[in-house]
């Protein structure tokens, strides 16, 4: 048998780009979502590295910043980042409505869901501030989500979890 080393270059950090390939090959920065409602998000790229923070919710989009083999280093919604091991995060993309409304002491400000991609069209339903979507189409102004059982649009500004002028087909 060879086995053959691959070394990262002297003084590389994880997730730098190097000669040999460490990491998916996706473009970062992206937005994938939590498959599990218990996720680890650790201090550094493995299980030795202490835990900061535990996710409790499937479905929460996450930004991925950095890769570093089997590790994702991300961002949350409030700005927090850490590392994820990769079989814990999905490639379906999800939004938080408005999530930088939600205040610790107030009632989450409600975000109307229309019929089609124009504000004057019909409320199907109003969600709170803070709520998941399930992003199907976007089209850089407009996307197509569902909650729970109801199909609309929202303005793409009031999602966390879409980048700016990102369509998504």
């Amino acid at each position: 048998m060879i086995f053959v080393a691959a070394l990262a270059p002297l003084g590389a950090q994880p997730g730098e780009t190097s000669a040999t390939p460490s990491g998916s090959g996706l473009p970062v920065p992206r937005f994938v979502s939590l498959k599990s409602d218990r996720v680890n998000l650790r201090n550094g790229p493995g299980t030795d590295y202490p835990t900061g923070w535990v996710y409790r919710r499937a479905g929460l989009p996450l930004e991925i910043v950095k890769e570093y083999e089997s590790w994702r280093q991300v961002r949350d919604s409030e700005g927090a980042t850490g590392w994820v091991l990769q079989s814990f995060l999905s490639g379906r993309r999800t939004a938080l409505v408005l999530p930088w409304e939600r205040k610790a002491s107030a009632t989450p400000p409600l975000v109307p869901i229309h019929a089609n991609d124009s504000e004057r069209s019909n409320v199907v339903v109003n969600v709170e501030a803070g709520v998941i979507a399930d992003l199907h189409t976007c089209d850089g102004r407009w996307c197509r989500v569902t909650v729970d059982a109801y199909s609309g649009y929202i303005e793409q500004k009031k999602l966390w979890g879409v980048y700016e002028g990102e369509t998504i087909k």
